[in-house]
């Protein structure tokens, strides 16, 4: 396949005219606005007055078209994923819900059943809970929020063939900081759902977490005096995960976040529920019932803690541009190459360039979906 006449979203972290020549599911080579004989390939896309940019990767996010990856069966699970790559998110890391040994370990190997080439590729699982503190559970499930343990997180991780690539804890909980200590070199940490201080948190950076949970939610904010675990984030040089629906935070503080962290960064998630992509209604979370309205999703119970978002990855980002003034190419690059390189798989995917998976997007001026390739095969 050759797209030519293209505005790609280079490595360099810029458009530039390019025609793209993809064979056996890669990028093969970027080059000048005709410079590809029409013999080098075979389909040939014109991509004048278009963007190309690379495929999503949502490493937050639960369920969406009424499936939630906690419950769902292989197929289920599958038209998870078929949602996913029609708009955009051409890789995943679904995140769970606090849930027991049991329940998880079921989760875990459903999902590494997952084989769909009509759907995003599944990079990754998030374990988003249990190990995270009561007092900042949100939407999960207190039932189940235990101290993290290194040998409970080393049997899923056997039940899923290493596909966990985030665990998710309060480092101010028992058994935190030596699960840091000792698990932090096989999988990524991430400060999570946390009443943490700025020296508590600067520990775990220090003893080997790396990431920061669905910043400013769930956590302490800054204070003069108290400044808390994200200030402690960014001078460590952690990622930052942060959701920009249009309902979690306010547009100010998304460009602030991007101030403080940098654009090399800050991951865009959706962090989107079983609801996203349907009506508005009563659903489920981690067990618990959900009630949506338009953009918002609450508990049933309390209305004033948001349940994750109806929001797909693909509109948060057109959302961090066009409403929150997060420069396109910064909002590009933190929901594809900061997201892969996070989990590690960045030498894969995330970019549009030479030896990468051909997981691109080509979109209009006004960040509408025109076509969508998959491993060098356009979607339909």
């Amino acid at each position: 396949m050759i797209i030519k006449n293209a505005e790609v979203y280079t490595k360099d972290h810029k458009f530039e005219k390019k025609d793209i020549l993809i064979k056996d599911e890669k990028i093969e080579r970027l080059a000048e606005p005709g410079s590809l004989c029409a013999s080098c390939g075979g389909e040939v896309i014109d991509a004048e007055g278009m963007y190309v940019i690379p495929g999503l990767v949502d490493i937050h996010f639960h369920g969406a078209m009424g499936h939630d990856m906690c419950n769902s069966s292989k197929e289920e699970f599958e038209k998870i994923a078929e949602y996913e790559a029609r708009n955009g998110i051409l890789a995943i890391c679904p995140a769970t819900m606090s849930y027991n040994e049991e329940i998880l370990t079921k989760v875990v190997s459903e999902a590494a059943k997952y084989d769909d080439e009509n759907g995003a590729d599944l990079v990754g699982i998030n374990l988003e809970g249990p190990f995270i503190n009561t007092d900042k559970a949100g939407a999960q499930n207190k039932d189940y929020i235990m101290p993290a343990s290194v040998m409970m997180f080393r049997n899923l991780q056997s039940k899923c063939g290493n596909l966990i690539k985030l665990v998710d804890l309060a480092p101010e909980i028992p058994e935190s900081m030596e699960f840091i200590k000792e698990c932090g070199n096989e999988v990524r940490v991430s400060i999570a759902h946390t009443c943490c201080t700025y020296e508590e948190a600067r520990e775990a950076f220090e003893n080997g977490a790396k990431h920061m949970t669905h910043l400013y939610n769930a956590m302490p904010g800054i204070n003069h005096r108290s400044p808390g675990p994200i200030v402690a984030g960014v001078e460590a040089g952690a990622t930052a995960e942060i959701i920009t629906d249009g309902i979690h935070i306010h547009p100010a503080a998304v460009r602030f976040a991007f101030r403080m962290f940098g654009a090399d960064r800050m991951i865009l998630i959706s962090d989107s529920m079983e609801a996203t992509g349907l009506e508005d209604g009563t659903y489920s979370l981690g067990g618990q019932l959900v009630k949506v309205t338009g953009k918002r999703a609450t508990l049933a119970h309390n209305d004033a803690v948001l349940a994750g978002s109806v929001t797909n990855l693909f509109n948060c980002m057109r959302t961090a541009v066009k409403e929150m003034e997060i420069p396109l190419e910064d909002a590009v690059r933190a929901a594809s190459e900061n997201p892969a390189a996070a989990i590690g798989v960045g030498d894969s995917y995330g970019k549009a360039a030479e030896g990468y998976y051909a997981n691109l997007i080509l979109m209009d001026k006004d960040m509408n979906i025109k076509k969508l390739i998959k491993r060098g095969r356009e979607l339909v």
